[in-house]
């Protein structure tokens, strides 16, 4: 499996002005290898080919713009098939049903970052003090950069570093993210896994989480960063666009945004590593985002949860960690009774299941979780017998985690499982 950690750069004052020359540069070659593409005619090849055929052309333009000979190879040659990636990335949209135009060139501040690829970088971790190693970068404005790295966790086995990509954040903070292929762990055979050692999640907007193991996690508040937000976008708003005081208060804006981004990141991947250690086989509802979105009200709360941000970090952690991860569509999981299957309608307001048919009665939320545990384990394939739903939707007892305890670094809110449910026999 593909795996992309990320690191933190310190470079120097001098080396930052390299780092952003060199920036520069492959931005440069991306917007005119973009206006070269689209010179030619769609009949002419395939999108690989017209891509290659322009990239083809760097040797040529070296020849006349000689500050390309500053820049290692293989970061240019990565800037022109960016096009080629970015149009899949649109294909991908459209499909999806959105809206989408053409590429663009991308301003100062819109391109970010740039790729080695293969070769022209390495790696020494026997230099500099504990958890901080050197980045050794050739050919950044015609010399090699030694640029000190802090590595906050040791990277996973690996027999080489495929790419090295060097960004720089709208803080104004440089970053290094190195792509490197893992083994993936096998996976347990789906008629090996016991049902108890599964979880189905219903994802929520009031709670985060509701597993099927009577944990509710609530989301994340985060009322005193987006007040500080505000704050900082009228004092932007105030200042003289691109004025020395406006990019000052232009960092600032950014930094509140980051601040929020790690808080989110981090409670996600967080969850997603204590679901993919903790069970064999994890289960969670496919949300219509979009149509979530779209529809009236509460469509800032819903956007700031982060859904499938949450599942896509959800399934790289079930494949680092050889857990089982399905997907079910979340059509009739909240109306349906998870012990008798009927279904019953519920406006938003009714935070609690009743059914009117065998009378039993749960948090909606927990109910929701259970339906999607019962459907995802006929989906995989698990042998698990048909009472198996029921016994589990007896339980009467749930625990609820407050999302401040489970951003804390090595919180043990989540350590312990829920109480086990009664088992109700009938007859």
């Amino acid at each position: 499996m593909e795996y992309s950690p990320r690191f933190r750069l310190f470079p120097s004052t001098t080396q930052r002005e390299s780092l952003e020359w060199t920036r520069n540069i492959v931005r440069q070659v991306y917007n005119n290898a973009l206006h070269e593409f689209n010179k030619i005619p769609q009949d002419e090849g395939t999108l690989r080919q017209r891509v290659w055929q322009v990239r083809d052309k760097l040797p040529q333009h070296k020849q006349q713009w000689t500050e390309l000979k500053q820049v290692y190879s293989t970061v240019l040659q990565k800037a022109v098939e960016r096009i080629r990636t970015n149009i899949n990335n649109l294909g991908k949209l459209k499909a999806k049903g959105y809206s989408v135009g053409s590429l663009n060139w991308k301003k100062p501040r819109e391109f970010r970052s740039f790729t080695y690829r293969q070769s022209g970088f390495e790696l020494d971790k026997k230099s500099g003090p504990r958890d901080r190693a050197i980045l050794r970068l050739k050919k950044v404005r015609g010399e090699t950069l030694d640029v000190p790295i802090r590595l906050h966790r040791d990277l996973p086995e690996h027999d080489s570093i495929k790419e090295v990509t060097v960004k720089k954040e709208p803080t104004g903070a440089w970053y290094t993210s190195f792509c490197i292929s893992t083994e993936e762990p096998k996976k347990p055979e789906p008629e090996d896994t016991d049902a108890v050692d599964t979880v189905g999640l219903d994802l929520g907007v009031l709670t985060f989480i509701h597993d099927s193991s009577g944990r509710s996690l609530s989301r994340l508040d985060l009322t005193d960063e987006r007040e500080r937000l505000e704050r900082e976008q009228r004092s932007l708003s105030r200042k003289q666009y691109e004025s020395n005081n406006w990019e000052k208060q232009r960092r600032r804006v950014a930094e509140v945004h980051a601040r929020m981004s790690n808080k989110k990141r981090d409670y996600k991947h967080k969850l997603a590593h204590f679901y993919a250690t903790e069970y064999d086989a994890v289960f969670v509802e496919n949300l219509n985002v979009k149509s979530m979105l779209e529809g009236d009200g509460n469509a800032r709360n819903k956007a700031e949860v982060g859904w499938s941000d949450f599942r896509r970090i959800l399934e790289h952690h079930c494949d680092k960690h050889g857990t089982h991860y399905v997907e079910v569509p979340a059509q009739g999981t909240t109306k349906e009774c998870a012990r008798c299957g009927v279904e019953t309608e519920k406006p938003l307001w009714i935070r609690e299941h009743s059914c009117p048919s065998c009378g039993f009665e749960l948090d909606r939320d927990w109910n929701a979780a259970l339906n999607v545990k019962s459907r995802s384990l006929s989906k995989l394939g698990v042998v698990h017998s048909e009472a198996t739903p029921v016994e589990t939707a007896t339980a009467v007892d749930s625990v609820s985690v407050s999302a401040s305890l489970v951003v804390e670094a090595g919180s043990l809110c989540l350590k312990e499982r829920a109480a086990k449910p009664r088992v109700s026999r009938q007859g």
